[in-house]
């Protein structure tokens, strides 16, 4: 597990129809992997955003790969809406499951503990009840007069992420970043691209341990020196907030988004 592999031997493991679950902006978004998997150009992708996600998704809306898309916001934050999402919705581009951030998470939880929903309270009373079919209120069975929401398990194909480093066992330190443990746990394997390979294990010094994936979770790692790029990492760099308003910019037309991702794979080798 955890085997080394290039960016491209990465990427191909993304495949027609696989449910692919990838993190929010702030905790470690593949980019790099991102503009590899647009070149394979896979169909028909379930994305699952843990529990929001950003231009890794518009661009992969834009292209067109998502036919299904699971989430509770795409959103470009100061830069703006998500133009190629917006669009999308318009369009009708793809299947929209509306989630919530709580419901997404338990669903994770619901994936890695192996069974088949996860009960949570506060949706009852709203109107995406009335959008998720596959969420179904129930009666709690240890209380009277006490409904309750049940939300399917999700147990993605692929969880996608980027991490500050891993060591060639395959262990990956994720740090405080909970949320792709848990992206990890519930998928069937984990797709990893990180800043650099150690060679001493991580999991070596239990004073440094903690906050590390085991390569049990792990599928394969591929190093991509500032692979979060236009996003940042924590801890390692800050987001390129005027990369983001140019592309925020650029994607309002369908003719720009085709601009600006001609030379995204350029510019992405040259910040490299």
């Amino acid at each position: 597990m955890g085997e080394i592999v290039s960016l491209e031997a990465l990427a191909a493991q993304v495949q027609d129809g696989m449910m692919v679950a990838v993190p929010t902006d702030r905790a470690g978004v593949a980019m790099a992997a991102t503009a590899a998997i647009i070149a394979r150009r896979p169909k028909n992708l379930h994305l699952v955003c843990v529990p929001v996600s950003g231009i890794q998704a518009d661009m992969l809306i834009g292209e067109g790969l998502i036919a299904t898309l699971e989430t509770s916001a795409v959103t470009l934050g100061e830069a703006g809406g998500a133009p190629r999402f917006g669009d999308g919705i318009k369009t009708g581009a793809f299947t929209m499951k509306d989630a919530t951030c709580p419901a997404l998470l338990a669903g994770l939880r619901a994936g890695q503990m192996g069974i088949p929903f996860m009960p949570i309270r506060g949706i009852i009373g709203s109107d995406i009840l009335g959008v998720r079919p596959d969420w179904k209120v129930i009666d709690n069975p240890f209380a009277e007069d006490d409904p309750i929401v049940v939300v399917s398990a999700i147990r993605p194909d692929v969880a996608l992420f980027h991490a500050p480093e891993a060591d060639r066992f395959g262990n990956v330190r994720i740090g405080r970043q909970t949320e792709l443990a848990a992206m990890a746990y519930a998928a069937k394997t984990a797709l990893v691209t990180v800043e650099r390979i150690v060679e001493t294990s991580l999991l070596a010094d239990e004073a440094t341990s903690g906050g590390v994936l085991p390569a049990l979770y792990v599928g394969a790692i591929a190093e991509a020196k500032h692979g979060a790029w236009p996003l940042g990492l924590a801890g390692e760099y800050v987001t390129d907030d005027a990369e983001l308003a140019r592309y925020a910019k650029m994607a309002r037309s369908r003719e720009g988004f085709a601009a600006y991702m001609q030379g995204f794979a350029q510019k992405f080798e040259a910040v490299a």
